[in-house]
């Protein structure tokens, strides 16, 4: 089988109207020209029906803690309207996407995450990804569009973070390319998008404090994703994801 790309999508860039049909523009000539998974998020969408139902989005260092409610939520979320929102705009855009979770033909299996700063509740952590399930629907010409939500070995659900899904699905895949989109460029240092990033340098301009905020744990994504086996990893935005530019994390 030919190179796998994944492509990472957060809930920012999936919101109705001019969000979603930016990414559409950018990710549907991906999808024609490549074979590509998407994996995607929806916080923002979760959040958002948390609070119709009266619930009060709580996270431990950034993991939204998922009670009996809010794991309802996040699989009508998740599983439900964002990935058919995303899934519909693709076929729009001549794409043979398809939908489906991480419980849809024991796609992704998961084990409850032990987090030392508290109890997350369902969430959990991937062990298993079903590495054939995908390679026959890439094989048949299908862009598999997954939400993260996945299948405990006992019948019961979690929600995984989208960032985990992915680079467990990337590493399992062995994908030649993981694109992370995020709202900025790409890693910029001294004002300038860096168009490559080696381990080394990456670790030395995080001590530094040169990369900071929000841009770490993506690096450190990066680094991961490579260590896993992925050979390299674009952290980029919509222009960038169209345009074909961002910062190259590499092995």
């Amino acid at each position: 089988m030919s190179a796998i790309t994944l492509l990472k999508i957060g809930g920012a860039e999936l919101q109705a109207g001019g969000p979603i049909e930016s990414l559409t523009a950018a990710a549907a000539p991906l999808a024609r020209e490549r074979r590509l998974v998407i994996v995607h998020g929806g916080g923002s969408d979760i959040a958002a029906l948390q609070q119709r139902l009266g619930l009060t989005p709580r996270f431990v260092e950034g993991l939204r803690v998922t009670d009996d409610e809010s794991l309802w939520a996040a699989e009508m979320v998740l599983s439900g309207s964002v990935n058919k929102r995303l899934v519909a705009h693709l076929v729009q855009a001549r794409v043979r996407a398809l939908g489906l979770s991480g419980v849809d033909a024991g796609l992704l299996y998961a084990t409850k995450m032990n987090h030392p700063a508290g109890d997350l509740g369902h969430v959990g952590e991937i062990q298993y990804v079903n590495v054939a399930c995908l390679q026959d629907l890439l094989r048949l010409g299908f862009t598999p569009v997954v939400s993260p939500i996945s299948l405990g070995c006992d019948g019961r659900t979690f929600n995984v973070n989208a960032d985990h899904a992915a680079l467990a699905v990337a590493a399992a895949l062995k994908v030649s390319e993981m694109i992370m989109l995020t709202n900025v460029p790409g890693v910029m240092l001294d004002g300038a998008v860096v168009v490559e990033l080696r381990r080394a340098d990456a670790e030395a301009q995080i001590a530094s404090g040169a990369i900071s905020g929000g841009m770490i744990p993506k690096v450190r994504s990066a680094l991961e994703a490579v260590a896993a086996g992925v050979e390299r990893v674009r952290i980029t935005d919509l222009a960038g994801l169209a345009a074909g530019s961002g910062t190259w994390v590499v092995g």
